[in-house]
Parts: C-alpha cells; sequence; structure tokens
C-alpha cells in the first residue's frame, strides 16, 4: 500500500518472523553470542526466554540459517501431546518411520538416527518452542531424551524457548534434574528508548528507505506505547505509515503516530506489553522491573503534563484570537506570506524545470559520447581480431607445407629403404644359390 510512496522495496515492519532482518542490540547480539557458542559445543540444554513479542522466534530462525548442512534439526510447537505422540512428532521432524508403534521400538529408532549422524560427522539439534505450555510429565520426557547419548557427548542437542513463566517452572522440585541439565540460559530483554529508535531506523533501511521517516518526538511516543517490544513496535509503525500514507505525509510526527494508538487501543488490537524489561536471570531482576517501571510511569506522567501543557496552549490562542483586530493582521499577514511562497514556489518550478531540461541535454551527450567509444573500441577490437586471425592462418598455412615436407621426406626415405631391403634379398638369394651349386659339385667329385 505504502512502500511505492516511502519508496520501500519490502513491508519495513512484518509481523512474520524474518531472520534477515533480525535488529541486533548489545543484549540481541549477547544472546545469539552465547547461543552459537552452546551449539557449536554441543553442551546439553539451552534455555532461551522472552515476553511475548520479544523476537525469540527471529532470533531462532537466524540461528538455524546460520548452521551448518550437518546439522538435522527438529522444532515442535504443539504443546497439546502426549509423551508418545511427543515422540512421534520427533521421528516425523527427523523424517524417521519407526519399525513398530510401541514406544521402545520409536526410541531405537531415534537412538539409531542418531548414532548414525554422529558417526557421519553431523548431529541432531531438537527445538521446543512455547515450552511454558507444556505439562511437567512433557517436559521430564523431554530431559530423558538427552540420556541418548555417546561415551563422550550427546547425540541430541535439546533448545527450550518460552516466555519467563518457564524460569519459574523450571525451579519446581518436579523438574529440579532438568533445571540441572541446562548448560546455558539466555534471555531476550525488551529494548530500551535508544535501541527502540535505532530498531525502528534499521529496518526502514533494510527495506529501502530512508531512517529518519519517524521524528523523534514520534519514536519517542512508539516507545511508550510500547515498551520497547518489537511486535508491538512493528505494530504501531506499521499503522501510522498507513495514516501518513492516507495523508500523504512525508515524514511520520506524534500525532500520527498517537492516532495510531488510539485506534489500536479503541479496537483492542493493540497487544499488551508487559512492565517487566530486565532479564529475570540477572541478580537484581526483582528491583530492575520496579525501577523499570517506575520509568515507565514516570514517562506516562511526563506525556500527560505534555499534552495537558498544549491543551493549554491551544486554549490560550482561542482566547487571544477572539480579538478581531488581532485576527484581521493575523489573515492579511497569512494572506502575503502565501503571495509571497506562491511566487517563490513558481520561481523554483521554473528554475527546476530549466534544470531538468539541463539534466536531459547531458544525459543525451553522455549517451551519444558512450555510443561513440563503445563503437570506435568495437571497431578497434574487429581489427585486432582479424589481425590475429590472418595471423593464425597464416601460421596454418606454414605448419601445412612443413607437414607436406616432412610427408615427401618421409616417403622418399621409406623407397630407399624398401630398395635396400630388396637388394640385399637379391644378393642373398644369389648368395644362396652359389652355394647350392658349389655344394652339388663338391658331392660329384667325391663320388
Amino acid at each position: 500500500m505504502y512502500e511505492k510512496f516511502y519508496g520501500f522495496t519490502s513491508k519495513p515492519f512484518q509481523l512474520t518472523p524474518d531472520p534477515s532482518s533480525l535488529y541486533l542490540s548489545a543484549k540481541h547480539e549477547n544472546a545469539r553470542t552465547y547461543l552459537e557458542y552452546v551449539l557449536r559445543e554441543r553442551s546439553g540444554f539451552i534455555l532461551l526466554t522472552g515476553e511475548i513479542g520479544a523476537g525469540k522466534t527471529t532470533l531462532v530462525r537466524y540461528l538455524l540459517s546460520m548452521l551448518e548442512p550437518s546439522v538435522k534439526t527438529a522444532v515442535i510447537l504443539d504443546s497439546n501431546v502426549s509423551p508418545d505422540q511427543l515422540l512421534t512428532m520427533i521421528l516425523s521432524e527427523f523424517e524417521v518411520v519407526p519399525p513398530g508403534p510401541s514406544k521402545s521400538e520409536a526410541l531405537e529408532a531415534l537412538n539409531r538416527f542418531l548414532l548414525a549422524r554422529y558417526a557421519q560427522g553431523g548431529y541432531s539439534l531438537l527445538i521446543v518452542d512455547e515450552a511454558q505450555n507444556f505439562t511437567l510429565e512433557i517436559l521430564e520426557e523431554v530431559r530423558r531424551l538427552s540420556s541418548l547419548q555417546s561415551d563422550d557427548q550427546h547425540l541430541l542437542q535439546i533448545m527450550l524457548v518460552g516466555q519467563p513463566e518457564l524460569r519459574a517452572r523450571l525451579k519446581r522440585p518436579e523438574l529440579a534434574q532438568l533445571s540441572q541439565c541446562i548448560g546455558v540460559s539466555s534471555h531476550i530483554p525488551h529494548l530500551s528508548r535508544d535501541e527502540t529508535a535505532a530498531y525502528i531506523a534499521f529496518r526502514l533501511e533494510k527495506a529501502g528507505g530512508k531512517p529518519d521517516i519517524f521524528t523523534p518526538a514520534a519514536m519517542q511516543r512508539i516507545y511508550r506505547a510500547s515498551r520497547g517490544v518489537p511486535r508491538t513496535i512493528n505494530i504501531l509503525c506499521d499503522a501510522a505509515l498507513v495514516y501518513g500514507f492516507a495523508e500523504k505525509m512525508a515524514i511520520i510526527d506524534a500525532p500520527v503516530v498517537e492516532q495510531a494508538i488510539e485506534d489500536r487501543e479503541g479496537r483492542d488490537l493493540l497487544p499488551a506489553a508487559p512492565l517487566s524489561a530486565e532479564s529475570p536471570s540477572t541478580a537484581g531482576a526483582d528491583a530492575g522491573g520496579q525501577f523499570n517501571e517506575f520509568l515507565s510511569r514516570l514517562d506516562d506522567l511526563e506525556q500527560s503534563l505534555n499534552m495537558l501543557q498544549q491543551q493549554m496552549d491551544w486554549r490560550i490562542e482561542d482566547l487571544e484570537g477572539k480579538g478581531q483586530g488581532f485576527k484581521d493582521d493575523l489573515v492579511r499577514n497569512m494572506k502575503e506570506l502565501y503571495d509571497r511562497e506562491r511566487d517563490r514556489t513558481d520561481k523554483l518550478l521554473f528554475e527546476y524545470s530549466r534544470i531538468k531540461e539541463r539534466c536531459a541535454m547531458l544525459v543525451k551527450e553522455k549517451d551519444a559520447k558512450a555510443q561513440a567509444a563503445s563503437s570506435a573500441e568495437n571497431a578497434e577490437l574487429i581489427g585486432r581480431m582479424r589481425d590475429m586471425l590472418n595471423a593464425e592462418r597464416e601460421k596454418n598455412r606454414q605448419l601445412e607445407e612443413a607437414y607436406q615436407q616432412l610427408k615427401e621426406a618421409f616417403r622418399c626415405l621409406e623407397q630407399n629403404r624398401l630398395s635396400e631391403l630388396d637388394r640385399e634379398n637379391q644378393e642373398f638369394i644369389a648368395s644362396t644359390f652359389m652355394d647350392k651349386q658349389r655344394n652339388g659339385k663338391n658331392r660329384s667329385w667325391l663320388k
């Protein structure tokens, strides 16, 4: 809809996870580094958590796109399954057909598959998404799969992905063994105010547009409404671009964003953003969450004060505008300003048309010169190729003459050799005949 108007090659704020549009803040970069290291070292369980819309799925897809071809992956999304169904889904993801319907046969088929992958130098990765929705029984079944290992290494690496409540569940006594198996744990927090502005500029540039389409005030309002959640940021930015396109606004300012926010909240289309913004795995998680909540409320209060100030300014202007003399002066000044701006616009349009014509002439001259130079170069190239062809023909002629001379010399040598052999044969026959006659005479004399 608005892509052509703003010069985009694609929609910059799509809601579907796109690994090529992954924005790596300092915290996202830290999480990615940890996860890449663990995947490379194959060190047991991986835990990745984050609030709804924080970018967990996009980061996981980015990591999958960076894996080597030797890594076979299985992704489990459905949490409403039994332990047997879970094993069947894993085998289906790995494209393994069990020999029978029993669970033991399925486990044996999975173990053979993992051993074959390990023998070929590859390994297998199981990703369990939305793991906070899985029952304790299913999570324990996932832990048992980690017992499939060779003498010194796990055959199946497992990544648990979910919302922060997954961490709380892992602290339960029933899941103590699973919690102890986790080698690396990483949490994706929400974006800060500066990271939100950088994220919006990154997505705009990634789509081929200008990074400054949103004013700083508009980005500030988006951050307050979204609290740094990338998915909510995408929803608000996309809606603001639609409204800006409808109004033919090249720059999106705060009122346009405010309109998008009010429209989405009025129709319950704007997801509720959690207040916490810090990683629950850090030591000061609770205090940090309360502090961030305080900052968010302070931002809301500041926004309310700004809106109140703006309303008061409008009210004062309205009261002052009731004076008839002020109104007449304002209308006259505005008319004069309009006339001056119209004259200035006409002059600029005239200058623009002249510059445009001049540019067109320069482009034509440049194209003509380039075509002439290209023709000259082509003619010179054809001449060189013709000379090379004639040289090759002369060389072939000389080789042909040398070949005929060698052929004639060989024929002469062959005739001389045949003549010499014929002469030697004649001499041999004559010598043999003389010997026979001499021997006959000697026998006659003896008799």
